[in-house]
């Protein structure tokens, strides 16, 4: 597989639109096409292997699940990750001639990710550091009464940020990467220590996600009953997961309700507040 300027400027153009405030900022931008699970979608769309895109998202969003940015501090950027190792994780195990679904695939293509995950930070902070330029603009359009220009703080400047620091790096990186990657083909043998490493590297970077995840949503011994059930059920009835997913909105509903259901009950109820105010009046008379 071989990628195109054509394809890797069209690559470098949504790698500009996961952050960038015309895509709604976050929600649009960052949390949904950023995500390597549509990410994958993208790129299969793009470099014309749908299935192998796809697979290769689910790989890595494994292993970013949980991931978050608070307060603009990341460990590993999803932009990088979804529009430069995604690709080249795409090239790669085209290259190795890896069934897209099969296992090796995934633990290469987690590893492909997390390499270029490191990289895409320092591309984070280069747009964020260059966006402060743009907030110094605003600054001084407010002290001098022009309101109408801030919108270009917004809408208009970052996209010099975003075209130096997500759109080049990311062309040139999946252009010139897949060139690389193909080369390590034949450096690199199947049965290496290198290509083994990587497999097994890859292997449990999904327990580093699994972790994060469990940080967040686990608060007491009981909250891991579901979570267990979940893997239960997965591997012994081998569902799919869309078939998890609803059984996880079954017991999420359930737990909706038996909450709900506590909260009512420790209510008190019209008739008794009423009653106990005549208590109380009576005992005052």
């Amino acid at each position: 597989m071989a990628i195109s300027w054509f394809q890797a400027a069209i690559l470098g153009l949504f790698a500009c639109l996961c952050s960038n405030s015309c895509m709604a900022g976050q929600a649009v931008g960052n949390y949904t096409i950023g995500r390597p699970l549509v990410g994958g979608l993208v790129c299969g769309l793009i470099l014309g292997d749908l299935k192998l895109g796809i697979a290769c998202g689910v790989a890595m969003q494994l292993v970013y699940i949980a991931l978050v940015t608070p307060g603009g501090t990341v460990s590993a950027d999803v932009r990088a990750i979804s529009y430069i190792g995604i690709p080249l994780a795409m090239v790669a195990i085209t290259s190795k001639g890896l069934a897209p679904t099969g296992s090796s695939a995934a633990d290469l293509a987690k590893s492909v990710g997390t390499l270029v995950g490191t990289i895409g930070t320092v591309l984070f902070y280069a747009v964020a550091t260059l966006n402060l330029v743009w907030q110094s603009f605003g600054w001084k359009d407010v002290q001098n009464g022009k309101l109408g220009k801030l919108y270009s703080v917004n809408f208009g400047w970052p996209w010099i940020s975003h075209a130096i620091f997500s759109f080049l790096p990311t062309m040139f990186l999946t252009y010139y990467g897949s060139t690389a990657v193909t080369a390590l083909r034949n450096a690199l043998p199947m049965d290496g220590v290198a290509m083994k490493t990587l497999f097994t590297v890859g292997g449990m970077l999904p327990c580093v996600g699994i972790a994060i995840l469990l940080r967040q949503i686990v608060s007491k011994p009981i909250d891991f009953i579901p979570f267990f059930v979940g893997f239960t059920l997965a591997a012994s009835l081998h569902l799919n997961l869309v078939s998890v997913t609803v059984i996880s909105l079954l017991f999420a509903v359930i737990f909706y309700e038996v909450e709900m259901a506590k909260g009512s009950s420790n209510t008190p109820t019209a008739g008794a507040v009423s009653a106990g105010n005549d208590d109380d009046e009576e005992e005052d008379i």
